[in-house]
């Protein structure tokens, strides 16, 4: 790992058959085999978590008021899917902003194939320290995106269950092993009842019936992706996933709700047409 400076890292990934197809089964929590191979839409994510974790951690080292991350919003833009190679991460902290809570963070990330020099994924990531104070006001926080405008026919609703066994696959199968989705004892430490389940899951698990519904079944044509995280969930919880195309079915927006409220707000997924 490069530190260019405490806000600007890189490193070099590798990713293997066996993570892409690892991570997608995970993914694809409750649905039958993918028609079509390839890489989960929401997969530069994981791709990217490990340097953004080392980014957060570096950042918030020796700040005594630091509790712990909240993700807020997360946006994948996905110029090619990724394959099995090497690629390069760059993250950047392009804005924080001192809140009541603690510091807002702006991150963006860059996936780039270092065959063939060409970007893989942009990704953009608000993140909320609790507590933290000791990072630097910088930067200014951009709105989130949320395409779509003309509602093209009637929104369908599926109900998901994840259990605790899919918390934890998915856990293993992304690389985040934070204990609040595995251990009770640890996820009561940090204010919650009990385990809780990814965000990250839910917005795999809406891009993997997306795909099915919306692109033919071919996750490649998820060009772009995002959804602000409202509320967090427990395993074993109904949820409630609702899709809207717009725009001649080039966008579909989507929410995640439960008895308890909303906790995926703000959801959608571009696609591209056939062929490209």
């Amino acid at each position: 790992m490069t530190t260019t400076s405490p806000y600007l890292r890189r490193t070099r990934l590798t990713v293997t058959d066996r993570d892409l197809a690892a991570y997608r089964a995970a993914a694809r929590t409750g649905l039958p085999a993918a028609a079509t191979a390839g890489a989960s839409p929401a997969h530069p994510f994981v791709a990217a978590h490990a340097l953004a974790q080392h980014t957060v951690t570096a950042l918030t080292a020796g700040d005594d008021g630091f509790t712990g991350v909240v993700h807020l919003a997360q946006e994948i833009h996905t110029h090619t899917p990724p394959t099995p190679g090497d690629l390069d991460v760059t993250v950047e902290v392009t804005a924080a902003r001192r809140e009541a809570r603690g510091t807002r963070l702006a991150l963006t990330t860059r996936l780039t194939d270092t065959t063939t020099a060409r970007p893989v994924a942009d990704l953009h990531t608000s993140a909320l320290l609790v507590g933290a104070t000791g990072t630097e006001p910088h930067g200014t926080l951009a709105p989130a995106a949320h395409p779509g405008t003309t509602p093209d026919g009637p929104p369908l609703t599926l109900t998901h269950t994840l259990s605790t066994a899919d918390t934890t696959a998915y856990a293993h199968a992304s690389g985040d092993l934070n204990p609040i989705h595995l251990d009770d004892d640890a996820a009561r430490a940090a204010g919650f009842p009990a385990t809780i389940a990814h965000g990250m899951h839910l917005l795999a698990l809406a891009a993997e019936e997306i795909t099915d519904r919306h692109a033919a079944g071919d996750p490649a044509r998820i060009a772009a992706l995002g959804a602000r995280f409202a509320a967090p969930t427990r395993p074993g919880t109904e949820l409630r996933l609702t899709l809207q195309p717009h725009d001649a079915g080039t966008v579909v927006r989507f929410t995640v709700a439960t008895d308890a409220g909303t906790a995926v707000k703000a959801g959608w997924a571009r696609i591209a047409p056939a062929g490209e």
